[in-house]
């Protein structure tokens, strides 16, 4: 049976190139004996290039080919095929002066033939080849073309100039690039492919305005979330858009496009992006048995995704969420198909299951991310907060322990720092073990403390979303509640990297960066959707919740910090807990776990003196003219007083003054 070929399309685009270079290298050789004899010929000159014309085409042609020069042609013109051409060209030109040294020894063809057929060659197509790339991105359409629309871009770098090419390729965005705004560190007196940089970031609006433009492009993660916001205050002024276009990390993961957005709240909360020390978690990690409890959790779930790029023997997964399990493995499994996942459905306070799966997995490193986190709900279940995070940690450090793990690495809270609430305590108490534990037992337990994580699952974040796609209004605790945020790839990948830097009885801190005041928050997430505060949507201050502090603090009060060799990691300094009276003390703790709240608040408050309950003042609602009396407050009382003047917006750190009125106030 014959058995046809039938070239693919590429395959017949590259041979019809071939085919039509055939003639223009004729017409190139034909041009460099004109040039040479100054279009004075002869008859032997004549008959030198009617007898040599076929196989010099043909050897480039051929030359050509081989370089793979006709498949590379199209609309990703490179120095690489520039370079390419070089090759091809030179290749050729050597091949047909050693053919015409051995066919014509007596009456060759002048060298300066084959020097000017070089270069008339690497111009000539060079030529081409450039402009197919110029039409291609429309730059002569866009000369002439009326209607696009006028735009700058934010960084004179590396990312504008991809976000200048973006641009221009993509045919859905019709958008003209008149300029580069210059950052702190570039220059502001030069050009990009073409392209001025006119101006800094502080000149932007005029320059905008200058211009006539409309639309101000960044890149995700280009400038740091303080500029973000700065820019687009100043902006939204002038009524000048700022839209963001995806990273090419953002890019490479397939969740997004090239069509720009508009700013987020993670664009104006975002901060500095987190460098690992990855040789040193190669070192940690790879070929090592790793265990995740609450793996199915907004932490726990990024934890494992970080260890994705590591090369870990196998990934244990422990949750009990049966939906949040499947789901993760489906992710997981995707994303590194040949990894060893065991999904395991389990509960931390279950002692006979978690000592099956230590058994049986024998882990060499323990991620424990379980736990509750809803203060005013723990607040109202103190005993399944003792069992879920005090009980919990206190049974998966003893398995850990009894089967050899050689890292232990626990998830705190800032919470947990002179605790208020239910959920704060029990962290610190579960803290408190695993730094006793780690002073007598050969592996290496550490905690990792940091604050709130922005966008996660039950966070204000989604919250606020929810309220605000609903109309509203916006509820907020308090005017002055102000907290800690970091992204959850940032806090995951921290957490990674302070567990391969423990040793043993640290209590790790992450740098949180600057507070957040939760009401800007929720202003600027109403003016990102593209609503007004009081016309469209109300903000309303519900008044703090059970538990609730209206600030986070860094370290207690007995403690003091000092840098590790990473810049965002700190390490919490203080007294350690003995040991035997911890562990007596948890064991009363347990059996009053389904007493009375009383009994184990007193409990608690034993283990951990400086525990006390916050105290929650009423608040007002405001926007829109609604203000009601809040348990027993008149207007003006539920009235901001002159303390919360200098509340701190996002972006400022609290000053010790001010700390020191907040606490005494």
């Amino acid at each position: 049976m014959l058995n046809l070929h039938f070239p693919t399309n590429h395959s017949t685009r590259a041979a019809l190139r071939a085919a039509l270079s055939g003639p223009l290298f004729v017409l190139i050789y034909f041009g460099s004996y004109w040039l040479r004899f100054e279009g004075d010929w002869n008859g032997p000159t004549i008959n030198l290039f009617l007898s040599t014309f076929v196989w010099v085409a043909s050897l480039k042609v051929a030359a050509f080919a081989y370089f793979r020069v006709y498949q590379s042609w199209g609309r990703y013109l490179t120095f690489h095929d520039l370079m390419l051409l070089l090759k091809a060209a030179t290749t050729s030109s050597f091949a047909i002066l050693l053919m015409d040294f051995l066919l014509y020894p007596g009456l060759s063809t002048p060298r300066s033939v084959f020097l000017m057929d070089w270069g008339l060659t690497i111009v000539a197509l060079g030529g081409m080849r450039s402009l197919t790339r110029l039409l291609d991105e429309q730059e002569l359409s866009n000369w002439f073309t009326q209607g696009l629309t006028p735009a700058l871009i934010v960084g004179a770098n590396d990312s504008g100039e991809a976000l200048l090419r973006a641009i221009r390729r993509n045919p859905r965005l019709t958008y003209r690039v008149v300029g580069f705004i210059a950052g702190a560190q570039e220059s502001a007196d030069t050009h990009i492919a073409g392209v001025p940089v006119i101006g800094s970031l502080d000149e932007t609006c005029e320059l905008a305005q200058k211009h006539q433009v409309s639309d101000v492009f960044i890149t995700a993660g280009e400038l740091s979330g303080q500029q973000v916001r700065d820019l687009v205050d100043r902006t939204r002024v002038a009524q000048i858009n700022v839209r963001v276009l995806p990273s090419y990390e953002q890019l490479l993961s397939g969740r997004v496009d090239l069509r720009p957005r508009e700013v987020s709240i993670e664009d104006l909360l975002r901060r500095e992006p987190v460098r690992l020390n990855m040789a040193e978690l190669h070192r940690w990690i790879d070929d090592r048995v790793l265990l995740v409890t609450g793996s199915a959790g907004s932490i726990g779930s990024e934890i494992c995704r970080q260890l994705l790029q590591f090369s870990p023997r196998r990934l244990v997964l422990v949750d009990r969420s049966e939906n949040g399990q499947f789901f993760l493995e489906r992710e997981l499994r995707r994303l590194v198909p040949d990894l060893d996942i065991e999904i395991c459905i389990g509960d931390v306070t279950d002692a006979a299951r978690m000592r099956s799966l230590f058994r049986t997995h024998r882990p060499d490193i323990v991620f424990h991310a379980a736990a509750y986190k809803h203060v005013p709900l723990m607040e109202a279940h103190p005993g399944e907060a003792v069992k879920n995070i005090v009980l919990a940690t206190k049974l998966l450090a003893d398995e850990a322990e009894a089967c050899g793990v050689s890292s232990f690495v626990m998830i705190s809270t800032d919470k947990a720092v002179n605790p208020t609430s239910v959920m704060g305590v029990c962290k610190r108490v579960a803290e408190l073990y695993v730094q006793a534990k780690a002073a007598v037992s050969h592996c290496q337990f550490v905690t990792v403390r940091f604050g709130n994580v922005l966008d996660s699952a039950g966070s204000v974040v989604p919250l606020f979303r929810q309220q605000i796609a609903a109309g509203g209004p916006v509820t907020v605790t308090h005017p002055e509640m102000v907290r800690y945020f970091m992204t959850i790839p940032e806090a995951s990948q921290l957490v990674i990297q302070a567990g391969a830097m423990g040793r043993g009885g640290e209590i790790f801190v992450l740098d949180m960066g600057d507070p957040v005041k939760i009401v800007d928050l929720a202003r600027d997430m109403i003016r990102l959707s593209g609503l007004e505060l009081g016309k469209d949507i109300d903000i309303e201050f519900v008044g703090q919740r059970p538990g609730e502090k209206l600030f986070e603090e860094l370290n207690c009060d007995d403690e003091r910090h000092r840098p590790t060799s990473h810049s965002k990691i700190m390490v919490a300094e203080s007294g350690r807990a003995d040991l035997a009276v911890l562990q007596g003390a948890l064991e009363h703790l347990q059996q009053m776990a389904n007493g009375n709240a009383a009994s184990i608040f007193a409990v608690l408050k034993k283990i951990v003196p400086a525990y006390a309950a916050a105290k929650i003042p009423a608040q007002p609602r405001i926007g829109g003219g609604r203000m009601p009396v809040i348990a027993g407050l008149t207007r003006e009382s539920a009235m901001p007083t002159e303390s919360s003047r200098d509340v701190i917006p996002i972006g400022e750190r609290l000053s010790e003054p001010t700390r020191e009125r907040r606490k005494a106030a």
